[in-house]
Order: structure tokens, then C-alpha cells, then sequence
């Protein structure tokens, strides 16, 4: 037997499997309940044949394509599809007559798929809107990009977005068994035995990814010779070297990088070291910009330890010029040592309150003018003018400390920072309260 036969006779040869194990029909589709289960909004519309404008968004691998393919097949209205990477204004321009001229004369609809949507400018995004406002088109875009951040809001505001949620383990291992059984798209009429867990270990490495888990299932196939019975049996190792790298659905400008980045931070915050290492690991494996979490590590350092432990900053700093000095895979350490040490520290965010609270007061407030005995005695004519006349110099004084008026006349009562009672804030708090005890005995 020729395994580059394998695809049946009403199969076009060389076809990928992925390809040909697209779902036909609703029933035939697999994942996504939310969206397509029975009775669910997105079902109803399509089997009624109303459809209206729509963004389908998620991860690759999803169903995306898949579903307008389903839709394609029926629809009453002509389907028409592009790709975002390869078409533009031109070719829009192209469909909306052709679908306004076909309105008009037949009375019938046009539904344009574009694929890869996000990759539209705002120009070309714009282009679509009055034939979508109309109803000369019925617009399904599918993008991998959040709506939210690469669509129009005007496009937005007139499609439903339906959100692709990764494949659950489930639903890959039932797409490898249908194409391992299907006689017409599959494998179906070939001898194939698969051990249980070389399907699991496809299943878990494709990562909710069903294109990836047939394309692995497919070289296993296609690589593997059969026996003396014709049978392929697709171990474990073979499944192992089939597919030998977690996929991981991350873009570095997409909602993964957003998402993963603010559970990292939150998992500081949150004082879980644990989790703080599983989400520095997640965007270290993705290729996240090494710079990038050295920079965030050092606005928390501030916002989220502050004075709480001071050496913070110090050791975020440290580990960003790490980053730079050392580069990447060293770096992973001190950046996992300074996240370990955000992540362990007491918190504060006083810092953040204070600075705050005193631009607000900036903003909002009359400008204040520097007391007298505060301004600047140095240049020529400053005393004649009577500037830093009585001002007292800490140093000469018991602790270091002397009361004045340092704030303006109309904030002189005002406070900005209140330290917490954790870490070396409780310290800073109780030097604080030791000299407002002075102050008010005119010490």
C-alpha cells in the first residue's frame, strides 16, 4: 500500500486532513456550545437562514473558518470570501457593487466572510461600514485579535461578536477519532490502530488546537509503515515525535499577551509566588520581549510593594539591567528572582495614593507659592527680599527634625501620604507619628 494514496478517491489528493475534516453541516461540528448548541442564538439564526453582521473571535484552531463554511453551505444568500491579507479597498469596492446590483435585480443577499479581519486598516474597515449599515452585505469577519482593540468601533457597534473559547480536551480527542474513522474524509477505510495514550498525548500537546492535533495525527500516519496485516499502529513515541512542542496561543499584541500579562501582575499583587512563576514561564516560553516583563516588574515594584520594602525597586532594577547585560535565557533567573521577590514582599500602595492625592491637589487647587522662609536665599537680591529668611535647619535640631510650614498656606493642614502598617511603611508610620507628637508640642 502507498501511504501517499491514503487520501480516498473523492478526496483531492494531497489535500491536508485538516482541511478535509472541516464539519459539513451544524451537527457535525464540534466545541463551541455557547455559541452553536442547541436552541443558542447563533444556531437558531443560521438554521432560519437570518443572519446579521458578526465578528468571530478566539484563539486559531477554534472553528472560525470552519463555521462560515457551514453557513456558506446554508445560506440561500451568495457567499463571498476574502482574506484580509491579500484583498483591500479594491476589492471591496468589487463585492459591494456586485452584491447591490445582485440585490436589486434577484432580491438576493450577499454574506461576505473576511478572514483575518484584523489585518484591515482603519481605512479599509471604514469602506465596509455604509454597505454593512445598509444591508447590501452581511458581514462575518473571524479574526485571532481582540474586536475590542483591532475593529472600528463603528463596525463594531453594528456586528454581534461571538467569542471562540479553545477546544476542551474532549472535543480534540473526539475530532482525532472521527478522522481516524471517517471512510470518506478520513481514515477510515485504512487499518489504524492508535494507543490510548498517543491520542491523550496529541490531545494535551495540540492545546485546545484541533488543526494542529490532525495535522500531528496525519504525519503519524503518513510516517508510520504498516505491518504484516496492513495495520498502522500509532504508538506513543510515534505520537511523541508527531508533535514534540506545546502549542501555546499566545500574540505578543493580542488578548493573550494582555490577559497573561495581567495575571502575572495580579499573582504579585495577590502575594502568590506560585502562580507568579507559572505566568513569567508562560510569556518566557511564548517569546515574550524580555524588556517588556523587566519594565512591568518595575512599575509594581513601586505600585504594589512602594515603602513597604524600599530594596524592591532596587531589585527590579537589577534585574532589568540584567536583561540587558546578560540577554536572554540567563535572564530568565533574575527576572524569576525578582518576581519571586514582588511576589513574597509585604504590600503597599501608598505610594501610589500619595503621589496621586498631591497631583489632584496640583490640578484642582489654587497654585500655591512657596513659603518665604522656603524660597531660594542664593542668588543676588534674595535677602534684601527677604527670601529663606527663618528658615531653620533640621540638622541643628534634636533628631534631625524641626516643625515648619513646608506646604503652602492654604495646603498647610493637607496630607497626601498615609504609610500602611506593613513592612518598612510601619517603621516610616511610626517616625511619621513621633513628629506630628512634636509638632504639636512646638518642640
Amino acid at each position: 500500500m502507498d501511504l501517499f494514496d491514503m487520501p480516498n478517491d473523492d478526496t483531492p489528493r494531497g489535500k491536508p486532513l485538516a482541511d478535509r475534516m472541516r464539519p459539513r453541516k451544524l451537527d457535525e461540528f464540534i466545541g463551541q456550545e455557547h455559541i452553536v448548541g442547541k436552541g443558542k442564538l447563533l444556531r437558531r439564526a443560521i438554521e432560519a437562514d437570518q443572519l446579521s453582521a458578526m465578528i468571530f473571535f478566539g484563539p486559531p484552531g477554534t472553528g472560525k473558518t470552519t463555521l462560515s463554511k457551514i453557513i456558506a453551505n446554508t445560506t440561500s444568500a451568495q457567499f463571498d470570501q476574502i482574506n484580509a491579507v491579500t484583498s483591500g479597498v479594491g476589492d471591496i469596492r468589487t463585492i459591494t457593487t456586485q452584491a447591490r446590483e445582485r440585490l436589486r435585480m434577484e432580491n438576493q443577499k450577499t454574506l461576505l466572510f473576511i478572514d483575518e479581519i484584523h489585518r484591515f486598516n482603519k481605512s479599509q474597515q471604514d469602506a465596509l461600514l455604509p454597505y454593512v449599515e445598509d444591508g447590501t452585505i452581511i458581514l462575518i469577519g473571524a479574526t485571532t485579535e481582540s474586536p475590542m482593540f483591532e475593529i472600528n468601533k463603528a463596525l463594531l457597534s453594528r456586528s454581534r461578536l461571538f467569542r471562540f473559547e479553545p477546544l476542551t480536551d474532549h472535543h480534540i480527542k473526539k475530532v482525532l477519532q472521527v478522522a481516524i474513522s471517517d471512510e470518506h474524509r478520513g481514515f477510515g477505510k485504512h487499518s489504524i490502530e492508535a494507543e490510548e495514550q498517543a491520542l491523550d498525548h496529541l490531545v494535551d500537546v495540540a492545546n485546545g488546537d484541533a488543526r494542529t492535533a490532525l495535522n500531528a495525527l496525519e504525519l503519524a500516519v503518513l510516517t508510520t509503515s504498516p505491518n504484516k496485516d496492513g495495520t498502522i499502529y500509532i504508538t506513543l513515541s510515534i505520537a511523541e515525535e508527531s508533535i514534540q512542542q506545546r502549542v501555546l496561543q499566545y500574540d505578543k499584541q493580542g488578548d493573550n499577551h494582555y490577559d497573561t500579562i495581567s495575571a502575572f501582575i495580579k499573582s504579585i499583587r495577590g502575594s502568590d509566588p506560585d502562580a507568579t512563576l507559572y505566568w513569567l514561564a508562560k510569556m518566557i516560553y511564548a517569546g515574550e520581549d524580555p524588556k517588556f516583563i523587566a519594565r512591568r516588574l518595575y512599575v509594581h515594584a513601586a505600585e504594589d510593594v512602594g515603602l513597604a520594602d524600599p530594596n524592591a525597586l532596587l531589585i527590579a532594577q537589577a534585574a532589568a539591567q540584567a536583561v540587558d547585560f546578560i540577554g536572554m535565557p540567563e535572564a530568565r533567573i533574575p527576572l524569576a528572582e525578582a518576581a519571586l521577590y514582588l511576589a513574597t514582599a509585604p504590600k503597599s500602595n501608598a505610594v501610589i495614593s500619595g503621589i496621586d492625592h498631591a497631583l489632584a491637589a496640583v490640578k484642582n487647587e489654587k497654585a500655591g507659592q512657596v513659603p518665604t522662609h522656603l524660597r531660594d536665599a542664593h542668588y543676588s537680591g534674595a535677602k534684601e527680599l527677604g527670601s529663606g529668611m527663618g528658615y531653620k535647619y533640621p540638622h541643628d535640631y534634636k533628631d534631625g527634625y524641626v516643625p515648619q510650614q513646608y506646604l503652602p498656606d492654604h495646603l498647610k493642614h493637607k496630607t497626601f501620604f498615609q504609610p500602611s502598617e506593613r513592612g518598612y511603611e510601619k517603621s516610616v508610620s511610626r517616625r511619621l507619628e513621633y513628629f506630628k507628637e512634636r509638632k504639636q508640642k512646638g518642640e
